[in-house]
């Protein structure tokens, strides 16, 4: 078989763009993206300073000081990269995901449209700078293999040319480390080298996956495109330009109604709804968005349910509650004329394990339904959860998270974390903490040098700011002076060393005082403050 005429399009440096487009860190600044501590992307700032694909986390940053360092997110690369795929199939059709930043497309449909592969390629790449804001390079050959090649230059291999142009490529083209690392101890430094080599003996010393790559050298991929089947349009919408709803009873007829439309249309694809987001726009055309996720699957009902309270919330809207210390959620200064459900999250319908009745459990929906019905009155931020992650303080270890959202930490609790306070941890975090002075047995401050020797044993605590003081577990409140009857550390903290504006460091101490209350002290900039109470 002869290799498919493909088109490839090549987004640089994509998983630093996505951070971009999810995370909004400017791919413009020194930015890498790590994985298993060596960079697996970084930005053209980077590049300049000397970080390199491969590098260790240390070397990195000692090279660019300055350097933004991203945790690998295969997930956040997708999300973004979902809208370049889209954009793509909006002029042609037929489009094959290789992986988030690249994807092929057969060039024989879009070349004889647009009258020429030139032609196609440039129409390609504008449509995608035009709808996604994202810069791209097109490459056309023969094979996907050789496609993906040519995209690094922008180039197009004319038909039959491709082995000649892969000849002269060197053998790391091939994306095998061992296989690479071996040919080039056997003198083969290019593709052209490689494939000079007869098929048989290549099978036999390298084995499948080397002879396979020695099918790519020789340009002779023959790999069929997997074309991407685009996902189904699974939102309803609903126009009531007619008769605006502007009272709840109205609004919750509407939902229903709504509700139904899309639970029918999820069952279509056998699919069901676990995060349903709420689009309105009203007459004056204020736009208002929110998400509702749920632990099993939405029902008809259930959606009903969850739209209706979402309208209650935004038609029974005040500026401000009574004895509320802050804003509610402003009524909107219309009726909705567009109401759209978009269902965010889907799986199988039997993805999900029912319980033992057939149900979640009564108590357990009966606390959603509560807890989302306050969220649809008084707006997503009311109810929140804590989400522990990673961190090295207590406070970086803990994230409110809105009832329904995602519970994704912070930080990432698998790195090492080098500072972090060992068990137990403290029951209180202080929301601001308190400044103190810890002074030794002779009444001066107790000062720990750069070697983190301490000056002397602390004997007495003294909280400069009783008056604001915290309350502990117990009810009691944290201030005045106390004498130290026991006390572990210093555990010291260097944060961002490289940047000097960004620079932290300190020094941690847990303290216990004679009327049984436990601190945890720090020590930073010569000052002493409280920032957790423990059990």
């Amino acid at each position: 078989m002869e290799p498919v005429r493909t088109m490839l399009l090549w987004c640089p440096d994509w998983p630093v763009v996505a951070a971009e487009i999810v995370d909004g860190i400017s791919a413009a600044a020194p930015v890498a993206v790590l994985h298993a501590n060596r960079v697996v992307a970084c930005s053209e700032a980077a590049r300049v300073d000397g970080v390199r694909r491969g590098l260790r986390k240390r070397e990195a940053q000692s090279r660019c000081p300055r350097l933004t360092v991203l945790d690998h997110d295969p997930g956040r690369d997708a999300r973004a990269f979902e809208p370049v795929v889209a954009a793509i199939e909006e002029v042609v059709a037929g489009v094959e995901l290789i992986r988030p930043g690249m994807c092929a497309v057969a060039a024989r449909g879009p070349t004889r449209y647009f009258g020429g592969e030139e032609q196609a390629a440039e129409r390609i790449v504008e449509h995608v700078a035009q709808t996604c804001a994202v810069e791209s390079q097109l490459g056309i050959a023969d094979g996907v293999f050789a496609a993906g090649l040519a995209a690094r230059s922008g180039r197009i291999v004319p038909p039959g040319d491709t082995p000649g142009f892969l000849a002269g490529l060197p053998v790391q083209a091939l994306g095998r480390p061992t296989l690479v690392d071996l040919l080039r101890r056997l003198g083969l430094r290019t593709l052209g080298d490689f494939a000079a080599l007869p098929a048989g003996d290549v099978l036999a010393r390298f084995g499948f996956d080397g002879a396979l790559a020695h099918r790519l050298a020789g340009g002779r991929d023959h790999r069929a495109l997997a074309v991407r089947r685009p996902p189904p349009d699974l939102a309803v919408t609903e126009t009531y330009d007619d008769d605006p709803l502007d009272r709840v009873d109205a609004a919750a007829f509407a939902a229903r109604a709504l509700a139904e439309r899309l639970h029918d249309r999820l069952a279509g694809h056998g699919l069901a709804c676990t995060r349903l987001g709420i689009e309105a726009v009203t007459a004056h055309g204020q736009e208002l968005h929110r998400v509702w996720r749920h632990d099993g699957l939405l029902t008809a009902a259930a959606i009903a349910d969850r739209v209706r309270w979402q309208l209650d919330g935004w038609l029974s809207g005040t500026s401000r509650r009574p004895g509320a210390g802050r804003p509610g959620p402003a009524r909107p200064t219309a009726g909705i004329i567009r109401l759209r459900l978009v269902p965010e999250g889907v799986l199988a319908h039997l993805g999900l394990q029912p319980g033992l009745w057939g149900e979640t459990g009564e108590e357990h929906e009966r606390a959603h339904r509560a807890l989302n019905r306050v969220q649809g009155i008084l707006g997503p931020e009311s109810v929140v959860t804590a989400v522990l992650g990673g961190g090295r303080s207590p406070a970086e270890q803990t994230r409110l998270v809105p009832w329904g959202d995602e519970r994704v930490p912070a930080r990432p609790a698998t790195p090492p974390w080098p500072g972090r306070l060992p068990a137990p941890a403290p029951a209180v975090v202080l929301p601001e903490p308190l400044p103190a002075v810890l002074l030794d047995a002779t009444g001066e401050p107790v000062r720990v040098t750069a070697r983190l020797e301490v000056s002397a044993p602390p004997t007495r605590l003294e909280i400069r700011n009783p008056a604001s003081g915290a309350q502990d577990s117990g009810g009691s409140t944290v201030g005045g002076a106390g004498e130290i009857v026991g006390w572990a550390g210093p555990w010291p903290v260097d944060e961002r060393w490289w940047a000097p504006a960004e620079a932290s460091r300190r020094a941690r101490f847990q303290v216990g005082l004679a009327d049984g209350t436990a601190l945890l002290l720090s020590l930073a900039g010569g000052r002493w403050w409280v920032e957790a109470v423990y059990d």
